[in-house]
């Protein structure tokens, strides 16, 4: 049974605890919902235990459901989200060296929204802030951590066979592309006036493109990608380690979008320009060290020019299609902004045809 938050009890904390080796009694809790998650919501339990729980049984943990928002919800089950989230952490989580929290209980009703994720805690790591940005040291801790879900995965044909994991574009009812055509213009229509003209001018170009990085994807190199790799959705600690979580859009895809999509959303385009390579070549030696050969780094920095327009479409698709709310209009806004300077600064828009 899925647990909800009306549901949820002591008995039920205490078996996902033992399931996972941690002989410990659950006797009472607390929760309080956490983060800023537009698809799905969070709650932190602080949990009580019966006299004699060992050192390991933790004092909270993390419970994640779909949104009370209607329209969130059923965007979360058009992309499919729910179930990626899920699967990620019932079939995949093991495969991966990037840090991820422990997972207690992972279940789903079908394909949702009914879906329950109870999360190791990584307080007192801090989620990252996406309007404020981050410095070069958060932003190369992030970019090396993600070497860990690309290289376990890099080129990796057995993966192609998961029917959640890939989706054929040409069978499917609606492509990427479809839907950032089909919310081009609502997106102008509420966003335009908060864009440079130059801005609005890339960001309408990738919808006229039949060819590009988002009409026609280079997958010649492919892993697993987090599709959706950034600050508001990493948590970060004192030592500027960062665990990744959010795995609700995970998929096959060209891994340097990952990069490109976290630079480009994470720094600040007046200090990006002058890191960006630097950090680029560092995850590239990452690579090698995790065991990736033949990739040279010529090829690396031209996928990762590519990569730049990942975060067009996660910002236009989104931004149209989960609530409005005032931190989101602002994140969104500053997606837009900063994904179309990285763009237009890389000059990405020779691949646009």
């Amino acid at each position: 049974m899925i647990p909800t938050e009306e549901s949820v009890s002591a008995e039920w904390f205490t078996q996902c605890l033992q399931d996972n080796g941690v002989p410990a009694q659950v006797v009472g809790f607390s929760g309080k919902p956490i983060g800023t998650g537009q698809i799905g919501k969070c709650i932190r339990y602080t949990l009580e235990y019966a006299p004699g729980a060992p050192a390991s049984a933790p004092a909270s943990l993390v419970l994640k459901l779909a949104s009370d928002d209607p329209v969130s919800r059923a965007t979360g089950m058009a992309l499919n989200n729910f179930l990626r989230e899920v699967r990620f952490y019932q079939q995949l989580q093991s495969r991966v060296s990037i840090r991820t929290p422990r997972c207690y209980f992972a279940d789903i009703e079908g394909e949702g929204p009914e879906f329950a994720l109870l999360l190791e805690d990584m307080a007192p790591a801090e989620q990252g802030d996406q309007l404020r940005g981050c410095s070069p040291a958060v932003a190369e801790a992030a970019v090396l951590e993600v070497a860990g879900l690309h290289a376990p995965t890099w080129c990796d044909d057995s993966l192609e066979h998961s029917g959640w994991l890939v989706t054929d574009q040409s069978e499917a009812p609606i492509t990427t592309m479809d839907l950032y055509r089909s919310q081009l213009q609502p997106f102008l229509d509420y966003y335009g006036d908060r864009l440079q003209g130059d801005e609005r001018e890339i960001i309408a170009a990738v919808a006229e493109a039949t060819e590009g990085p988002l009409a026609a994807p280079d997958l010649s190199v492919f892993s697993l990608v987090h599709v959706d790799y950034r600050l508001d959705n990493i948590l970060i600690d004192t030592d500027n380690r960062v665990t990744a979580v959010d795995w609700q859009s995970v998929t096959l895809g060209a891994p340097l979008n990952d990069v490109a999509y976290f630079m480009g959303a994470g720094l600040l385009p007046d200090i990006r320009p002058q890191v960006e390579e630097g950090i680029v070549r560092a995850y590239h030696r990452r690579l090698g060290e995790l065991g990736v050969a033949d990739f040279d780094f010529e090829d690396c920095w031209q996928a990762y020019r590519k990569g730049t327009f990942a975060g067009f479409a996660v910002t236009v698709i989104a931004s149209c299609l989960v609530q409005h709310t005032d931190r989101g209009d602002e994140m969104f806004t500053a997606m837009a902004r900063r994904h179309s300077r990285h763009a237009i600064d890389l000059g990405a828009a020779e691949f646009l045809r």
